[in-house]
């Protein structure tokens, strides 16, 4: 799947920011996504759904068959939210993720930003989708729900570049990571966890990045066996694309169009790498007693 981060400090207008996402996505993609509060918050009044932001922006997804993630200073009667906005290729919106950590600054602010409740991961036909904005890249928790919902790509749009954080959480849940920032900036992280691009404007950046979401990452532990027979009846679909030797890990990914890798592996009775290890930790909180509901723990028994 493709995707075009565009990066830039406010003080753009509406007007050129659609003007730049209607020449860049005429040259294809899947996502455009835009920075934190890209228009501003204290300076500018908040909107609702049905404003001239999203209306303009929907207008440009349907228009190029895009998904767009759009953040915006958002109104909700008397309630005030930090949400990312999802467009679909139709210029429906289908998901809004209110930011769940604002700062100090916004919650201390004279129109104070309400919290969200949720960490969301949105449904597409790429792939499943998390959204995540600036201050939750300080949160780990956060993340582990999005994984837990079966993220693939977490979209963060930020105030600033996020750098290491970003990558800490690709690292341990194992999902791509790419940013749109005010910074002008846009990194991307795979699913070990590695820098695979970084670039950075002097004020407007846009990256074009194309990420496999099909790409699969496993622990060495009850694998082994069923890859090498996997790469043996099926070597001209399938490859080990890494080894992680110090991990104990790989990953596999399609060799041609048209073949998952990660449904070849399951087929095989392989079991990813998130998967396995939250597996592992239910099975020896249970022989411990504990139980984990809503990030808290509780003891089964005495």
């Amino acid at each position: 799947m493709r995707i075009i981060s565009i990066s830039f400090p406010n003080g753009r207008t509406l007007q050129e920011i659609a003007q730049v996402v209607d020449v860049e996505a005429v040259k294809g993609c899947d996502v455009v996504a835009l920075p934190e509060t890209w228009l501003g918050l204290s300076e500018h009044d908040p909107e609702p759904l049905d404003g001239t932001t999203i209306t303009t922006m929907a207008a440009l997804a349907k228009k190029h068959y895009t998904y767009i993630v759009c953040p915006i200073d958002r109104s909700d009667g008397n309630h005030r939210f930090n949400p990312s906005v999802l467009i679909d290729r139709a210029g429906r919106v289908v998901g809004v993720y209110d930011k769940l950590y604002p700062p100090w600054a916004e919650l201390d602010a004279d129109s104070p930003i309400e919290v969200g409740l949720e960490a969301h991961v949105f449904e597409t036909e790429f792939g499943r989708v998390g959204l995540a904005i600036c201050f939750d890249a300080c949160l780990l928790g956060f993340w582990k729900r999005l994984a837990d919902q079966g993220a693939e790509l977490v979209v963060w749009s930020g105030a600033y570049s996020g750098g290491t954080t970003l990558q800490a959480h690709a690292l341990m849940n194992h999902f791509y990571v790419v940013a749109s920032t005010q910074k002008s900036d846009c990194t991307v992280y795979d699913i070990a966890g590695e820098e695979i691009l970084y670039e950075k404007g002097t004020d407007l950046n846009v990256t074009h990045i194309t990420l496999d979401l099909d790409k699969g990452i496993y622990h060495h532990d009850f694998n082994l066996e069923k890859r090498d027979t996997l790469l043996e009846e099926h070597s001209a679909d399938v490859v080990q694309e890494k080894r992680f030797a110090r991990e104990q890990w790989f990953v596999l990914k399609a060799r041609r169009p048209g073949v998952s890798a990660r449904a070849l592996a399951r087929e095989y009775g392989m079991e990813e790498l998130h998967g396995y290890i939250d597996r592992s930790r239910r099975r020896i909180d249970k022989i411990r007693g504990w139980a984990f509901v809503d990030g808290l723990r509780y003891r089964l028994h005495d």
